[in-house]
């Protein structure tokens, strides 16, 4: 009891009043009858909900698709190579969201409700490409019935709305293509935000590192061989990424030679980024002069030169200037940034190259479409002109035409949408081959031939190979881009790039496990892992120009697409609200799209910018003030204990 306690007679004050509140809270449960069941059955429930709470959030991480996998990887490689399988995986959430909309909205009305294949010549292989339009080769290049098929722009009709829906096709393309961007913007952003969030300070980390790692790392819950290896391996590598963080701090360098040396490998980069640029522009000059050809007369190399150069340059340049990068010396992490914008910039460089060229191609498809749709409507005229000379009558009916004959323009949207078709399956193509033959055949070689060798294979050339992160990513970054742009004139691109995505997750992590070893120099990757958004933010916006600008400036081809028939495009939108919507609407949004509103609208965003910048900075300063105030707080508590105890 208190009474015998040899205690002050305020501590005995104390802790009776906890009694007494402790007795008051749990008076149901002391006592007896209904109030004790009553508590029980609290208790009990309260107990219930916890487990399922818990089993809840197990469950919802076993949901998580390749967790498992992933978490394998990071054991054995570090935070970094398991940073690029993260953004795989949520790339191909992001596409699978997309294909949704492009298939339910667009693909699927169209297939359902839509002509059928053969009724009218957008949907029909033309005469002279029939014999030739199953073959392998064609349709290896997306010729013959791939063309004229739901995967590409031309086979959609322009009919203001079909089916017994009366859905509205053409508006519905153009709002889906439209859309995909600012869905993708929208998770981008939130993304960025969230990880911004996730990602932390560090600060209570940043004290007795390899202290909290040696005796906090173990997780005592485990019951699995397997899993206990894993985290074995983990716990290593955590510890190899400490200390070259460590290293890196420590570490004491000539600082002229260094510039010097940083300067001539940035030198030596730009030639390359020059040097490649001005490769793709010739070979796609080339590939216009081809065009005019033959296809007879073309050998394979030449029909797909443009696709082969732009993929070996992805494939030669990165590790040109990983190797370059070992004149600068700088921290893995930082030399990784390095690497990724040098390896964007030449993406970007080739990427706006090929553009640039294709759009040459388009302008002359153009000229080429005004002189066919000049003579058709010449014969057309010639032919109504005639009919009703000779029959003495206004009412003329169609010509009858199969539609396998009729005069087809070039339909430039089409032609685009097949070239980056094209593109994305050649660098599929060639990175898996990469994985096949550089990393799988260069890891048999040495497993199975070091023992009989001259030299060590292992330790030596050609030694087993190291995942490269910076080029994996910006291939997966540029791949996603062409989606964004190629979406527009191929449909049927999303589809392609969701199937591309689930087999490039369960190769490379198959790749990585059986074929790659650690980089020598493990690092951590950076928690908040915005750098990888960032740069898909950028070509986000980069690959958002060549679109609008198709649908602001060049006119639609006439016989081919949703849009035929149209001046601009972005006509459909206009005519909607014209004919469908009252009519202040339309005046309201004649007045929105007016020069005059829009340049103080888009200065008052760009003010409204920089003031929301400069108070984060503020904020982000502030919180840095903070954090050192605590630091110092802690050390003063310790200085306090210590002489206390000293006392």
């Amino acid at each position: 009891t208190l009474r015998n306690k040899p205690w002050r007679m305020k501590r005995r004050l104390i802790v009776l009043k906890e009694a007494q509140e402790f007795v008051e809270e749990f008076e149901g449960a002391l006592g007896k009858g209904r109030g004790r069941k009553l508590y029980a059955f609290k208790v009990m429930l309260t107990k219930k909900l916890i487990k399922f709470k818990r089993d809840f959030e197990n469950f919802k991480t076993a949901c998580i698709p390749w967790e498992r996998k992933i978490k394998e990887v990071e054991s054995h490689f570090g935070s970094s190579v398991a940073s690029y399988f993260i953004f795989l995986r949520w790339m191909y959430g992001l596409n699978l969201v997309l294909f949704g909309l492009m298939f339910g909205l667009v693909v699927l009305p169209e297939v359902l409700m839509g002509l059928p294949y053969g009724s009218i010549p957008r949907k029909t292989v033309p005469r002279e490409e029939q014999p030739t339009a199953m073959d392998f080769s064609v349709l290896f290049d997306f010729g013959g019935y791939c063309k004229y098929s739901f995967l590409f722009y031309g086979y959609y009709n322009n009919e203001r709305t079909i089916g017994v829906l009366q859905f509205r096709l053409p508006l519905s393309y153009l709002l889906v293509g439209v859309g995909l961007f600012g869905y993708s913007l929208m998770v981008v952003i939130r993304t960025m935000a969230r990880n911004s969030n996730e990602g932390g300070d560090g600060a209570e980390g940043n004290e007795f590192i390899f202290s909290w790692k040696m005796f906090t790392s173990w997780d005592y819950l485990i019951g699995n061989p397997e899993t206990a290896d894993n985290k074995y391996a983990s716990i290593t590598t955590s510890f190899k990424e400490s200390i070259v963080d460590e290293q890196e701090n420590q570490k004491d360098e000539n600082i002229h030679l260094r510039r010097f040396l940083r300067v001539l490998a940035n030198f030596m980069i730009l030639c390359c980024l020059g040097g490649s640029g001005y490769l793709i522009y010739f070979v796609v000059k080339r590939s216009q002069e081809f065009a005019e050809k033959k296809k007879e007369d073309l050998s394979w190399f030449e029909k797909n030169e443009v696709e082969f150069v732009m993929s070996l340059l992805g494939l030669v340049c990165p590790p040109l200037f990983e190797t370059i990068a070992e004149l600068e010396d700088y921290h893995p992490r930082i030399a990784l940034k390095w690497q990724l914008g040098r390896i964007f910039a030449l993406f970007l460089g080739n990427l706006y190259t090929f553009l640039f060229a294709l759009f040459d191609e388009v302008t002359a498809k153009l000229e080429s479409e005004k002189t066919i749709r000049n003579a058709t409507e010449w014969s057309l005229n010639q032919y109504y002109t005639n009919y009703s000379s000779h029959f003495n009558t206004t009412d003329v009916p169609p010509p009858k035409v199969n539609p396998a004959d009729v005069v087809r323009g070039p339909c430039w949207e089409t032609g685009v949408g097949i070239e980056f078709v094209k593109l994305i399956v050649s660098d599929m193509q060639v990175t898996y081959l990469t994985i096949l033959i550089g990393d799988f055949l260069r890891a048999v070689i040495v497993r199975f031939l070091n023992y009989c060798w001259c030299w060590d294979l292992e330790a030596g050339f050609p030694s087993y190979g190291e995942f490269d992160i910076s080029g994996n990513v910006l291939g997966l970054v540029f791949n996603q881009g062409m989606i964004w742009m190629g979406a527009f004139y191929a449909p049927g691109l999303v589809g392609m790039n969701v199937l591309r995505l689930l087999c490039s997750m369960y190769y490379q992590c198959w790749a990585v496990m059986a074929c790659n070893v650690p980089h020598e120099r493990v690092f951590k990757a950076s928690r908040s892992n915005n750098f990888y958004m960032g740069l898909l933010l950028l070509v986000l916006f980069l690959s958002l120009l060549p679109v609008v600008y198709t649908i602001m400036t060049l006119p639609p081809s006439f016989d081919c697409g949703p849009f035929s028939g149209q001046e601009k495009m972005y006509d459909v939108v206009m005519k909607t609200i014209e004919q469908d919507l009252p009519s202040f609407i339309g005046n309201i949004f004649t007045y929105a799209t007016n020069p005059g509103l829009i340049m103080p609208a888009v200065l008052l965003m760009v003010l409204a910018i920089y003031y929301l910048n400069a108070v984060s900075k503020g904020y982000q300063q502030a919180n840095i003030d903070l954090k050192k105030k605590m630091q110092m707080e802690k050390k003063t508590k310790k200085k306090r204990v210590c002489i206390l105890q000293r006392v």
